[in-house]
C-alpha cells in the first residue's frame, strides 16, 4: 500500500537531494557505458598489448590439396614474422587427415601443452564442439576460421558463402541469360562445414533462378584429380550441361572430365588456381571462352592467426569476423595469373595493420577493405 502520511520539510529536502543524486549517478553510469561502448572501437587500429609470450596452435582438418598446404605455409611464415618482431613466443601447426575423432584429441593435447589461442580449422561443423568448449573453459582463445563451428564461444572467421553462390549464378545469369540450363554442382568434402553452408548458398541461389535445373552433384574434395574422377563418372548419365558450380580446386579437372568425354566446355565457375587460371586463358586463347574465378584465398589462415593475436593483445573483437573473397575477371585474369606459382593458388597477405583493419570494418559495420590485387 503506498504511504500516504504527511511528510516534513526535512523529508522532503531529503528525498529531494537523493533522487538528484540518483539521477546524477545514473546519468553518469550512462555516459561511462557510452564511453566504453564507443571505446570498442575507440580501440580502433591494432592493439599493442603485450603478446610477446604467447603462443598460438593451428589445428587443421585436412591438408590433402594445394590450397590447405599453401594455407598451412600462409600461417607459419606469418607466425615466424611475428616471432621475430617479438609478438609472439611461437606456432604450430597440426593436421588431422580428415578425422574429427584425431582432431579432437589433438585439440586436447594442445590444450594440455599450454597455447593460449588455438585456431581451428574443423573437419565438422558439429563433432569438435566439446573439445572446443574445453579449451574455452581453460582460458585459451579459440578461433574457428573457414567451417562454421557452432560452439558459441569461438571465435568465426569466415567469408559469406551465401554471397559466394550468387556471385557464381550471377556470372552464369550474365553470361546464359534467363533461358532454361541445366547446371552441374561440385561440391566439397561430405560433412565439412565449409561444404554445408556453400551448398545451402547455392539452394538459395540457386531459387532465384527457376529456370535453372541442378541435373548432377559430386563431392570433388577441392582437388582435381577427385574432381576429375567424379564428373566423368556421372557425365554419360546427364544431358547438356551448360554451367558448373565449384568450390575451388575443382575447376581444372571438371574441365578435363568434360573434355575426355569430346563434350563442349560449359561456363566452369573457377576456384583461383593456378592450373585453372592458365586453362582459362589457354581456352580464352583459342575460342574465346570467358568464366569467372572467385574464392578464399589460403592465407586466410593469416586473418585467424592475426585475429586470434589482437584478442589476445586486448583488441574487442567482434564473435564473427567475414573475410572479403578474391574475385577475378577476364580483364584481370593475367595480371593475377602472373602471381600464382605453378600448381599454387592465387593468394594475398594479410598483415596485422589490415586484419585490424577488418576487425574494425566488421565492427562497424562498413564495407571490408578489399583484397590487395597485383601491381
Amino acid at each position: 500500500m503506498a504511504d500516504r502520511r504527511r511528510r516534513g520539510p526535512w523529508e522532503v529536502d531529503f528525498m529531494r537531494r537523493s533522487h538528484v543524486a540518483a539521477t546524477a549517478a545514473c546519468f553518469a553510469a550512462l555516459c561511462a557505458a557510452t564511453a566504453l561502448s564507443g571505446s570498442a572501437w575507440a580501440a580502433e587500429g591494432v592493439a599493442t598489448g603485450d603478446t610477446s609470450g604467447k603462443k598460438i596452435a593451428f589445428s587443421n582438418s585436412y591438408a590433402g590439396n594445394s590450397f590447405r598446404q599453401v594455407m598451412i605455409k600462409s600461417f607459419e611464415a606469418m607466425g615466424e614474422t611475428a616471432k621475430a618482431d617479438g609478438k609472439i613466443a611461437g606456432t604450430t601447426v597440426v593436421s588431422a587427415n580428415n578425422s574429427v575423432t584425431e582432431q579432437a584429441s589433438q585439440i586436447q593435447n594442445l590444450i594440455l601443452q599450454g597455447y593460449d589461442a588455438i585456431i581451428v580449422l574443423a573437419g565438422s561443423d558439429t563433432a569438435l564442439n566439446g573439445a572446443i568448449k574445453d579449451a574455452c573453459d581453460a582460458g585459451i582463445t579459440v578461433v574457428a576460421f573457414a567451417s562454421g563451428v557452432t560452439e558459441p564461444c569461438a571465435y568465426v572467421v569466415d567469408y559469406n558463402l551465401d554471397s559466394y553462390a550468387k556471385a557464381e549464378l550471377d556470372f552464369v545469369a550474365k553470361s546464359l541469360g534467363d533461358k532454361p540450363a541445366n547446371i552441374l554442382e561440385i561440391r566439397g568434402m561430405a560433412g565439412d562445414g565449409f561444404d554445408k553452408r556453400l551448398h545451402e548458398g547455392v539452394e538459395k541461389a540457386m531459387a532465384a533462378h527457376p529456370n535453372y535445373k541442378k541435373v548432377g552433384e559430386v563431392y570433388g574434395q577441392w582437388t582435381a584429380t577427385v574432381a576429375q574422377k567424379e564428373v566423368s563418372g556421372l557425365l554419360p548419365s546427364l544431358p547438356q550441361v551448360d554451367a558448373v558450380l565449384t568450390q575451388g580446386g575443382d575447376g581444372y579437372g571438371a574441365a578435363q572430365a568434360f573434355k575426355a568425354a569430346g563434350r563442349p566446355l560449359p561456363i566452369i565457375i573457377m576456384g583461383n588456381r593456378q592450373d585453372e587460371l592458365a586453362l582459362w586463358k589457354e581456352e580464352h586463347a583459342a575460342s574465346g571462352y570467358e568464366t569467372f574465378s572467385l574464392g578464399a584465398t589460403p592465407s586466410v589462415s593469416q586473418v585467424a592467426f592475426w585475429v586470434a593475436q589482437q584478442i589476445l593483445a586486448g583488441k574487442p573483437v567482434p564473435k564473427f569476423v567475414e573475410v572479403p573473397l578474391l574475385q577475378i575477371n577476364q580483364p584481370d585474369l593475367d595480371a593475377w595469373l602472373k602471381t600464382v606459382p605453378d600448381g599454387g593458388v592465387v593468394n594475398a597477405d594479410y598483415p596485422q595493420a589490415l586484419v585490424a583493419k577488418i576487425i574494425d570494418a566488421n565492427a562497424m559495420k562498413v564495407p571490408l577493405p578489399g583484397v590487395p590485387a597485383p601491381k
